[in-house]
């Protein structure tokens, strides 16, 4: 096979941690983890993830887009809610596997599904047997 028709290579890991190129590594299903924070209070609202389209239009619109893996589609946050992602912040972590946002909410300032601010609202106690791992709720 020619060279011109071979894959190109995989960057070197230097160029991936050090360099200034975007080289998002996804997944093997084309996605990459996005954890998206309160741009003010730094609270995580939620996690999604994001496929190459989802990462084009959040950097050129500065809203949040993100790929639903349940409805297999691309997902303006905020588009039928009016809960609105505006882009303060979207940093790249060392090897470039994953995203964080932070965001400002328009709307009602919600950012779940199931009404709440945040998708963290629930804690998880550490220091006990697992099986008597309680979940307790918490507004978040």
């Amino acid at each position: 096979m020619c060279d011109a028709c071979l894959p190109p290579a995989p960057p070197d890991r230097r160029t991936v941690e050090e360099g200034t190129d975007l080289l998002p590594a996804f997944d093997s299903a084309g996605l990459v983890t996005c954890v998206t924070q309160h741009a003010d209070t730094g609270e995580v609202l939620m996690v999604a993830h994001m496929n190459g389209e989802a990462l084009a239009r959040t950097i050129e619109t500065g809203e949040a887009w993100y790929w639903s893996r349940s409805r297999r589609t691309l997902w303006h946050k905020g588009d039928t809610s009016g809960q609105i992602q505006s882009v303060v912040e979207m940093r790249v972590d060392c090897d470039q596997d994953a995203i964080v946002l932070k965001v400002r909410v328009g709307g009602d300032g919600g950012c779940c599904h199931t009404g709440r601010r945040s998708c963290f609202y629930r804690t998880v106690p550490v220091g006990v047997p697992v099986e008597k791992a309680i979940l307790k709720h918490t507004e978040g």
